[in-house]
C-alpha cells in the first residue's frame, strides 16, 4: 500500500469540530486492531465505569469526575449536577463584577491585573489557557503567576506588577491550602502588598475545598477568617491535573474573558464522540492505541509533542503533566511492579528544526512524535516574504518537511489537525488527551488517578526541611563544625547535612562556609 492510500485509510475527521487525525505515519501491522479488541473492550467498560461514578482512586475513595465538568448532566446525582452548574455560573458572574468594577479595589478604579498562586495543575492549566487564548494587549486583566517557590521568581513577578499592585487581584488555588509552594506564594504575596501599605484580603480570592464539599481546607479556613473577597469550591473528585475546566480553571479564564462556555462546550463535543464512536473512528481511541503499539504497552518511547502554532507553545508542558503524573506507575492495579509510563516534551514548530530535531532524524530512534497543526495560520491578512508566499506557508512546509523526513528515516509520527486555536478547538484537544490517558491506563491496566510517586516526594521533602531546622540550630549551638560533626550530634544522614549547611551558608547571614582540601572538612561557622 502506498503512502497516499495509507493516508485515505487511516485518516480520521471531525467536521463538526474541525479536528482530524492521521495515523497512517505510525507502522502498526495489518492485525494489530484486531490483536487489541478485547483490551479495546475492556477500556471502554472502564470508562463506562468512570463515567457512572465508580470508585476511580481507591488511594483516596474518591470518584473522578472531570468528564462531568463539562456537561453537567451526566453527573450521578442530581446535587453533583447542581454544584457544577452552579460552579459555572458564579464563576462568570464574579468576572463580570470584577469586569464591571462592582468588584473593586479599595483605592478606587478597577482591577487591572491578575495574580494567579498555584502549583501543578493549578497553574499549568490556566498557563497553558491565558497562553493559548488570552491576547494581552486586550484581556480585561493583565495576567502573572506564582507558581513555584523560588524567591527569584517571585520577586520578579512582583516587579514586574510594580505600582500596579494596589489594583491587582490575587487568586490562591490549593484543595488542600496545605500544598507549601502555593501556601508560600500567598504568604509572599500578602506580605508584598503589606510593604505596600495594601489590605490583602481586600484583593484577595481562594479556590480551595470547602466544607460543603466535604473537604477539611486550612485555605477556606484561613481565607473566611480574613473575609477574603471569595472563596471558590473545589471538589475531592477532580485532580489537579485535569481541573482546568473546574473551579480551578474557570475562574482565571473567566476573569481573562475566555469564552468559557465555548471550552466546555468544545471539550463535551469531543467527549461525546470519543464515548460512542467505534475504534477506527475515534480519536482518543486510536491515539491510545498509537501510544501502545509505538512503546510496546511499555512506555518504550518518548512522546514529542510539537505544535506549529505558537499559541499552543504550552501544550507540551500542560501534557507532560497529564501524561506523566497519570501513567508513571510503578504497579499496576493487581499489585504487580511494571514501571509503566510514557516520557513527554516537546516545544513548538518550526522552532526545533534548529534544536533537536536533528536528533529526532538522525539520533536515538526512541520517541514517536505528535505534530499539530493549526490550519488557519493568521486572523489577518498576511504579507508575501517571498513571491505569492507567506510566513504561514512557510511554517506548513516546515511541518510536511519534518514530518516526512523523520519518516523516510523509520520515526514514527501522529499528526492532529485543528482549524484555528479558540476557545472551543482547545476544549476539544484537552478532552481528546483526557479521555486518551484514561484508555491507554485501562490497557496497560493501571491506575490513572492516583499519585504516591508525588506523596513521597512531599514526605521526603517534609524530612529534609526538619533536618534543616535541627542543623541551623545545632551549627548556632556549637558555634562551628564540620558535616560529620553536626551529623553525629543530631543523629542524621552526612550528606543530607552537608546540603543543609551549604544551603544556610548561600542564604543565612549568620552562617559562613570556610572551604578546605575535601567537603568532609569545609567547616561552616556561626556568626552572631
Amino acid at each position: 500500500m502506498n503512502l497516499w492510500q495509507r493516508f485515505q485509510q487511516y485518516f480520521v475527521r471531525y467536521s463538526d469540530l474541525g479536528i482530524t487525525l492521521d495515523i497512517s505515519r505510525m507502522t502498526f501491522s495489518d492485525d494489530f486492531f484486531a490483536k487489541m479488541e478485547p483490551l479495546v473492550q475492556k477500556a471502554y467498560a472502564d470508562m463506562k465505569k468512570l463515567e457512572a461514578g465508580e470508585i476511580a482512586n481507591p488511594d483516596e475513595g474518591r470518584m473522578v469526575g472531570h468528564y462531568w465538568l463539562r456537561n453537567a448532566k451526566l453527573a450521578p446525582t442530581p446535587a453533583l449536577t447542581a454544584g457544577i452548574e452552579k460552579d459555572i455560573a458564579d464563576s462568570k458572574a464574579f468576572a463580570t463584577a470584577v469586569h464591571s468594577g462592582k468588584v473593586a479595589p479599595p483605592n478606587g478604579g478597577k482591577f487591572t491585573r491578575i495574580l494567579i498562586v498555584g502549583i501543578g495543575g493549578s497553574a499549568l492549566g490556566p498557563q497553558f489557557m491565558k497562553d493559548a487564548l488570552v491576547d494581552s494587549w486586550s484581556a480585561p486583566l493583565q495576567t502573572h503567576f506564582f507558581d513555584n517557590t523560588d524567591p527569584d521568581g517571585i520577586s520578579r513577578v512582583i516587579s514586574e506588577i510594580g505600582g500596579d499592585l494596589d489594583k491587582t487581584l490575587t487568586v490562591v488555588i490549593s484543595k488542600s491550602g496545605g500544598t507549601a509552594e502555593s501556601r508560600n506564594g500567598m504568604l509572599e504575596a500578602k506580605a508584598a502588598y503589606e510593604r505596600s501599605g495594601l489590605d490583602f484580603s481586600k484583593h484577595a480570592v481562594a479556590v480551595t475545598g470547602t466544607k460543603a464539599n466535604g473537604i477539611s481546607s486550612k485555605l477556606e479556613a484561613y481565607a473566611s477568617e480574613n473575609k477574603w473577597l471569595k472563596i471558590f469550591p473545589m471538589t475531592d473528585w477532580v485532580g489537579g491535573r485535569t481541573s482546568v475546566m473546574h473551579t480551578v480553571g474557570l475562574v482565571p479564564m473567566a476573569l481573562q474573558g475566555v469564552d468559557v462556555d465555548a471550552l466546555l462546550s468544545g471539550a463535551a463535543a469531543m467527549d461525546e464522540k470519543t464515548r460512542t464512536l467505534p475504534v477506527k473512528q475515534n480519536l482518543a481511541m486510536l491515539l491510545a492505541l498509537m501510544w501502545h503499539h509505538s512503546g510496546g504497552g511499555r512506555g518504550t518511547k518518548d512522546m514529542v509533542i510539537l505544535p506549529y502554532k505558537d499559541r499552543l507553545v504550552l501544550l507540551s508542558k500542560y501534557l507532560q503533566q497529564l501524561v506523566m503524573e497519570s501513567l508513571g506507575k510503578e504497579l499496576d492495579l493487581n499489585g504487580n511492579k511494571v514501571n509503566q509510563g510514557i516520557a513527554v516534551y516537546g516545544n513548538k514548530g518550526s522552532t526545533d528544526q534548529h534544536a533537536y530535531v536533528q536528533q529526532l532524524r538522525d539520533g536515538v530512534n526512541n520517541f514517536f512524535t505528535t505534530f499539530i497543526e493549526v490550519r488557519k495560520a493568521s486572523a489577518t491578512p498576511q504579507l508575501e516574504v517571498e513571491p505569492s508566499t507567506t510566513c504561514g506557508d512557510f511554517l506548513q512546509g516546515f511541518l510536511r518537511g519534518t514530518r516526512k523526513a523523520l519518516y523516510e528515516n523509520g520515526r514514527e509520527s501522529v499528526t492532529i489537525s485543528i482549524s484555528e486555536v479558540n476557545a472551543f478547538t482547545v476544549g476539544a484537544i484537552i478532552a481528546l488527551y483526557d479521555r486518551t490517558v484514561s484508555f491507554y491506563a485501562s490497557l496497560v491496566n493501571i491506575n490513572a488517578y492516583h499519585q504516591p510517586g508525588v506523596e513521597a516526594g512531599k514526605k521526603a521533602a517534609g524530612a529534609f526541611l526538619q533536618v534543616l531546622t535541627d542543623v541551623r540550630n545545632q551549627l548556632e549551638k556549637a558555634g562551628n563544625g564540620t558535616a560529620d560533626e553536626i551529623a553525629n550530634a543530631i543523629h542524621a544522614d552526612g550528606e543530607d547535612v552537608y546540603h543543609c549547611l551549604t544551603h544556610l551558608a548561600g542564604n543565612h547571614t549568620h552562617v559562613k562556609l570556610t572551604l578546605a582540601d575535601t567537603v568532609a572538612n569545609d567547616r561552616f561557622i556561626w556568626i552572631n
